[in-house]
């Protein structure tokens, strides 16, 4: 649904160009999309290594389908082994390491059971956090890249078609349609920039926020269950993650 937003910007420009009088199919120019879209994934080819580039790739899924966290679901479950490390023990969390949705909650039950100080459990939460949101900003810093790359290599684009049309000006019926077609490079650059790159880090950014938002709530909650405080407690520390009717 948010790439939605892009088709709609694009078709915006295209319907304001027909409005206008102007042929969309004016903007159809291999040679200008090679210099904007080529040029500006090698200037970041240079800048980020393959790994980061093919991290980045992955994470522009999120742009068409970002990941769901349900804060209100894991605080459920945080409640629950909380009711039961209580009633029962801190080992009888065991059986709730299969009802966790995702690897980080379910390391985290594993190191209550395995008895590990509370003190080091928030330590290795905290580094585990910091290093996922480390690797996840660098796709963040390549859509910025990009997105920052992408006008300059339109204005070079249209550059080169302006001294294309410069050797036309003894075949006046051409010089007009060239001089047009040297600025598609610029609208390509800028589109590339402001409607798919820059969004997308911005929504890579948001859904990386909420992922360690997510995380910090449940390994507070689970350090919680660790240093054997109560269900009450726990749940006035999940209201500042949920709202204050969660607590209530």
């Amino acid at each position: 649904m948010n790439f939605l937003g892009t088709i709609l910007g694009i078709g915006c420009i295209v319907a304001s160009m027909m409005m206008e009088g102007t042929s969309p199919g004016i903007l159809l120019n291999i040679p200008a999309f090679l210099v904007v879209c080529g040029a500006s994934f090698f200037a970041c080819f240079i800048q980020y290594p393959l790994s980061a580039m093919g991290g980045a790739a992955k994470k522009f899924i999120w742009v068409l389908s970002p990941p769901h966290y349900n804060f209100a679901g894991q605080v459920e479950l945080l409640i629950s082994m909380s009711t039961t490390a209580r009633q029962q023990g801190l080992l009888a969390l065991e059986n709730s390491v299969g009802s966790a949705n995702d690897d980080f909650t379910r390391d985290g039950i594993q190191m209550i059971v395995d008895g590990v100080d509370k003190d080091a459990m928030s330590e290795l939460m905290e580094n585990a956090i910091g290093i996922e949101e480390e690797k996840d900003k660098l796709g963040v810093a390549f859509y910025e890249a990009l997105g920052g790359y992408a006008p300059t290599m339109g204005i070079i684009g249209a550059v080169l078609g302006l001294i294309h049309a410069m050797s036309l000006l003894d075949r006046p019926d051409l010089l007009g349609t060239a001089v047009a077609t040297a600025f598609v490079a610029t609208v390509y650059g800028l589109v590339l920039a402001n409607l798919i790159a820059l969004p997308a880090s911005g929504r890579i950014k948001a859904a990386i926020a909420e992922g360690t938002l997510y995380k910090t709530m449940t390994m507070e909650g689970l350090i919680s269950i660790a240093a054997g405080e109560n269900s009450m407690m726990l749940k006035r520390r999940m209201a500042v993650y949920t709202g204050e009717k969660e607590a209530q």
